[in-house]
């Protein structure tokens, strides 16, 4: 049943996701084809479907944000992090810097945005970029429970070498002692953790591993606290998909975290994690065909939790 919904699903979809634009300032995610529009879902016991482009490579982008939030909030905790990060949801776009600048103590709004997922990734208690990626890479591997996860090298670097905005943000940032350290050291490790690997299948695993309360239903591992999980699926509802979020709440209703790279993951609490993707974007930045998935997914199967 529910393979057929996801086939029957893809396929109505996938004439709407071709009026989306393909990222292009970060030039080796302009090779993608918009036509690419796939989707995986895995529930608690651990039964996966699929249908589509589920098991195209793409890189998560924004989506690492979640797990380097995880990462720092289980090593420093939350008061910690969200001493130097907000939790409220932005109207701005992603990359904004203006509000950086409007609002004193100059502290970003939430750490799923650049800004913030940087200044968090600055806290990590690691000593240079290398160390600091691993970390991030090691507990992505736990959560999508696939050893072979890592970086893809083209991606990472076109997006080195473009990503003037987010030295922009950085440095503003330095220079209100909101964050410290090597600039290009930390962005290093930033570029690299939103360049790592993945499928639409892969991010179904991270989903329903964030479902189920942090733990992977394929390897049997603890790999978050039940606290942070759901710290996670609380900022991925609010502040999930940028300034499109509010939107995405009313429309679909279920926790989501979007990246530019066309991939979408969402954690459905104690039923399912889903993963789609599709590199054609709305205006917002998010995969158009994939939020059009998740929202026909949502009535199908009725997930709304919000």
């Amino acid at each position: 049943m529910i393979e057929g919904a996801l086939r029957s699903i893809v396929e109505e979809v996938r004439p709407e996701a071709l009026k989306g634009q393909v990222a292009t300032y970060i030039p080796e995610l302009g090779k993608q084809s918009p036509e690419l529009l796939g989707v995986a879902q895995v529930s608690m016991q651990g039964d996966l479907w699929a249908a589509g482009d589920a098991e195209t490579p793409f890189t998560m982008q924004s989506i690492s944000k979640v797990v380097s939030l995880g990462l720092a909030l289980t090593e420093l905790g939350e008061e910690r992090v969200f001493s130097r990060v907000g939790v409220d949801p932005t109207a701005d776009p992603f990359n904004s810097i203006m509000r950086l600048e409007m609002v004193a103590p100059h502290r970003p709004q939430n750490p799923l945005i650049n800004a913030g997922a940087i200044v968090t990734l600055s806290l990590l208690p690691y000593g240079d970029g290398v160390e600091r990626f691993l970390a991030v890479r090691a507990l992505a591997r736990r959560l999508l429970g696939n050893p072979d996860l890592d970086a893809d090298e083209a991606v990472y670097l076109s997006e080195k070498q473009t990503s003037d905005r987010n030295r922009a943000l950085a440095y503003f940032l330095r220079s209100v002692g909101a964050l410290e350290g090597d600039i290009e050291d930390l962005l290093d490790s930033y570029f690299r953790q939103c360049s790592l690997r993945v499928t639409a299948k892969d991010l179904a695993v991270l989903g329903v591993t964030l479902a189920s309360g942090g733990v992977n239903p394929f390897t049997g591992e603890r790999v978050l606290a039940p606290r942070v999980c759901r710290i996670l699926r609380a900022l991925m509802a609010t502040c999930g998909l940028y300034d499109g979020s509010g939107e995405f709440a009313v429309r679909v209703g279920f926790p989501a975290k979007s990246g530019v790279g066309g991939g979408i993951v969402a954690a459905v609490p104690m039923r399912y994690g889903i993963g789609v993707f599709g590199p054609a974007l709305d205006p917002k930045g998010n995969s158009l065909g994939g939020v059009r998935i998740l929202e026909r997914l949502s009535q199908e199967l009725s997930l709304r939790v919000l």
